[in-house]
């Protein structure tokens, strides 16, 4: 079960706070529906229960607050929304790189496909999804994991009657087995009829929590507004007449001098408040739409004076759908025992439901429902279920973005290299790396970083990977998997640009180009350092400032802002160079260096040395600092 303890967002700019001290409980095989009017607060109700937003209170999925449950997307099934995703990638590889990210078989995409009815539709790519077949993905990214509870923002918002409906045939299924569902809506009508319970919320504060039946019948049914000072005396009034004319009539005192009396009519209300002499000061028919400000007025059924009459109970409205008892299923994997019971009213309320032969078709129909939805899984106990190489490596190759890139880079980088050997005065180091004298860096340095950075992305956005850790997930193993598999990219593109660029200058101008310069191994070690130094700092600072654009601009400001500071920081200082630094480790350890191991230690200390190896270190440095600073900061609050 869910349990809101005191939701409260933090204040905004001369205005109250967007959800105000909200609490409530939604049960485990039952269906909660959050009503409220566009701006009520739903949505913002829904991101500090997922400790998506900020703000005081807090929300206990089966007795555990979620930054404290293990695997959050083994317990939570979220959409919040569209469904977040590279617009270029198939529906088929967003599943199976979601099944990676939760730690779950590849099999497991396969079968949530066939439950929601997107076999047909697996190669299509997320941007051309209809609206319906966009909400029949998110269903499935929720479903993935099996959780236990699903947390559902509008899930039924622009699609047709049809879908509507089996979108929450699915959901009551999902409930009947023994599962968690909350959901979203704006309307009342749909509330009451997909719901066990409805909780309303009327301008960031809940007003009413109520079974789906009292609130079909105290919010639904058409009322009368009544306002006089003598509204104690007015309300007995309606009762003795109720009882006398053996009709079923219901008043409830609003506090003050309101009434809401449903059951009669504004002239039965006025005719007898004529007879006995009592002053009304409003006389009003209503509707219960839950328009603007309906909720502030309604108190639950239970909170008012109510006057029925004995032998008659209140009349059952039209608006509201006959509750039977659900068939009895197999609890959901990982419920607690009773959970997946019935409620006990829910089997006095079958005897008073439809005919048994409507009620035997409705079970029919269940039965096919429950075996549409995709089976349970079983997951091997472990502290981190997240396999995070696998999860990068099919973000990366899910999409042409890392192809394209490759492509335009190695163009301009043989466009470049053949201009420059025309023009000449380039030396064969730069002239093989395409890299201009005038530019800060190559073009594979820079495509390298631009990769790099775009490795944060669907992060961002997804709450599959960001229920638990806020809008960026700080995985330590998320982070390395990312700089392990933007540098094995970045390794690639730097090697094809070496090797394209010097064949295409054999072709055009012949051997003497392309000789192999003497001090190769270590022009070498610098061009990889450099293309794979510029791919780690596009990751890190994207992971940091939350946005690819910044992670690109850190890129080009290595060599244009921090390389300068460096150079002007050790410009004229009185240090050692690292000439003679072999014979002083030679002299200074009693045991050799294996291999002559002293050089290559001497070999990286040089590349370290120069401005453009020790800036792209320190920025590197600093940025894994701060990721690490900013993981700490979201893991404390």
């Amino acid at each position: 079960m869910i349990q809101a303890i005191g939701l409260t967002s933090n204040p905004r700019k001369e205005l109250p706070p967007a959800v105000d001290d909200v609490s409530f409980e939604a049960h485990a095989g039952r269906v909660t529906a959050l009503l409220g009017a566009p701006g009520a607060g739903k949505t913002t109700a829904l991101g500090l229960m997922l400790e998506l937003e900020r703000g005081r209170g807090v929300t206990h999925f089966r007795g555990r607050p979620l930054h404290r449950i293990p695997h959050p997307s083994h317990e939570v099934g979220v959409l919040l929304g569209d469904v977040p995703g590279h617009p270029a990638r198939t529906v088929r590889g967003h599943l199976r790189m979601l099944s990676a990210a939760a730690g779950v078989p590849v099999r497991r995409a396969d079968e949530v496909l066939e439950a929601v009815g997107l076999v047909s539709l697996r190669d299509e790519r997320l941007g051309t999804l209809s609206r319906g077949m966009d909400r029949r993905l998110g269903l499935a990214c929720a479903l993935l994991p099996d959780p236990h509870t699903l947390v559902l923002d509008e899930p039924a918002r622009g699609l047709s009657i049809g879908e509507s409906r089996w979108l929450y045939g699915m959901l009551r299924t999902y409930a009947a087995q023994g599962g968690t569902v909350l959901c979203t809506t704006a309307d009342p009508k749909e509330a009451a009829r997909i719901a066990d319970r409805v909780v309303t919320l009327e301008r960031g504060r809940l007003v009413a929590d109520q079974e789906a039946a009292d609130f079909s019948r105290t919010r639904l049914r058409p009322r009368v507004a009544v306002r006089s000072p003598h509204a104690a005396r007015l309300s007995s009034l309606l009762a003795q007449e109720a009882r006398a004319a053996q009709r079923s009539v219901e008043v409830a005192r609003e506090g003050g001098n309101r009434l809401r009396v449903y059951g009669s009519t504004c002239a039965d209300v006025g005719e007898i408040a004529f007879r006995h002499g009592i002053v009304v000061h409003q006389l009003a028919d209503e509707v219960g739409d839950m328009g603007p400000g309906a909720g502030a007025s309604e108190p639950p059924a239970a909170d008012g004076d109510a006057a029925e009459h004995p032998a008659a109970g209140p009349r059952q409205d039209s608006a509201a759908p006959p509750r039977q008892a659900r068939p009895a299923a197999p609890p959901h994997p990982g419920a607690p025992a009773g959970e997946g019971s019935p409620a006990p009213g829910e089997a006095a309320a079958e005897q008073t439901g439809p005919a048994p032969g409507r009620r035997s078709r409705r079970r029919a129909r269940t039965r096919d429902a429950d075996a549409a939805l995709p089976p349970p899984i079983s997951v091997r106990p472990a502290s981190r279920p997240l396999r995070p190489l696998r999860y990068e490596i099919r973000r990366a190759t899910g999409v042409g973005t890392v192809f394209l890139v490759g492509a335009v880079v190695l163009a301009v980088s043989a466009l470049t290299a053949v201009l420059l050997a025309r023009v000449g005065h380039t030396p064969q180091p730069r002239l093989l790396a395409a890299w201009p004298a005038e530019f800060p860096l190559p073009p594979a340095a820079l495509g390298a970083g631009l990769l790099g950075a775009l490795a944060f992305g669907d992060e961002f956005r997804h709450p599959a990977l960001a229920a638990d850790r806020g809008t960026v997930p700080r995985r330590l193993g998320l982070l390395t998997a990312k700089l392990l598999v933007s540098s094995a990219l970045a390794l690639v593109l730097a090697v094809l640009t070496v090797g394209c660029d010097a064949e295409l200058l054999y072709l055009v101008y012949g051997r003497e180009v392309v000789a192999v310069p003497a001090d190769w191994l270590s022009l070498s070690a610098g061009w990889l350092g450099l293309v794979m130094g510029c791919a780690c700092a596009g990751v890190l600072a994207a992971g940091v400032f939350r946005s690819t654009t910044a992670g690109l601009a850190v890129v080009v400001a290595v060599p244009l802002l921090v390389v300068p500071l460096v150079h002007e920081m050790t410009e004229g200082t009185p240090v050692r160079t690292p000439a003679a630094l072999s014979s002083r480790l030679r002299d200074g350890l009693p045991l050799r260096w294996p291999f002559g191991g002293e050089h290559h230690l001497e070999a990286a200390l040089r590349l370290i040395a120069q401005p453009v190896g020790g800036a792209l270190a320190l920025s590197l440095a600093a940025l894994l600092c701060a990721y690490l600073c900013t993981g700490l900061r979201s893991r404390v609050r």
